[in-house]
């Protein structure tokens, strides 16, 4: 498998592509190191450019420093990682009811390839103000849409309900720990909206 033509072809084909996955045989630790960790390096990378780097603009004030780059790197790095894993095992102890077919591998492949919109579209994260653009990972739902059915075997009539469910899911497991992440950077890092540490950000 090549990860660029994976990503493309996941991103502009999917229905064929859910088809070519569905025949591949994987595991979650083995599309960790080739795929999930690949694509969860664009968000943290372009976070670290665009807030340790770049920065944004605050009445008039560039707001940038590495250690919020860093920590925004690590936090989203991090988030990707293990809302990977525990979204993998959320959906597959799902699937029966919903008629679906347990299988773990299958879970892992449907949110690694599924998310991979969401973490391409992370690339705006190297432009802070053009973060609003993340909008554009919403994809992902839709390229899970079309591989539910392919790959866990979900019945036409199950198939809406069980992606909403997941979704609200992999919403809520995100946000969480997303929270729990940022708390973890602030204790390693500082709390970088506090006035405090604002004061080794401005540039």
């Amino acid at each position: 498998m090549n990860l660029i033509d994976r990503a493309k072809n996941i991103l502009i084909t999917p229905k064929t592509e859910w088809d070519v996955i569905n025949g591949e045989t994987e595991t979650p630790m083995s599309l960790l190191p080739k795929y999930v960790v690949i694509m969860a390096l664009i968000p943290a990378i372009a976070a670290f450019i665009g807030y340790g780097l770049i920065g944004v603009s605050v009445l008039g004030f560039k707001i940038a420093g590495a250690k919020w780059g860093l920590s925004m790197a690590i936090k989203l790095f991090l988030s990707s990682i293990i809302s990977y894993f525990v979204c993998t095992y959320v959906i597959d102890a799902l699937a029966p009811n919903f008629k679906s077919e347990k299988n773990l591998g299958k879970s892992a492949q449907l949110v690694a390839y599924a998310t991979t919109a969401s973490a391409v579209a992370g690339i705006f994260y190297i432009l802070p103000a053009l973060s609003f653009l993340l909008i554009i990972g919403l994809y992902s739902i839709y390229l899970f849409y079309i591989g539910l059915p392919k790959l866990k075997k979900t019945p036409e009539d199950q198939v809406v309900v069980y992606m909403i469910v997941s979704a609200v899911i992999i919403i809520v497991v995100s946000i969480v720990v997303g929270m729990v992440l940022e708390r973890v950077m602030w204790a390693i890092f500082g709390n970088p909206y506090a006035l405090g540490g604002l004061d080794n950000l401005f540039k």
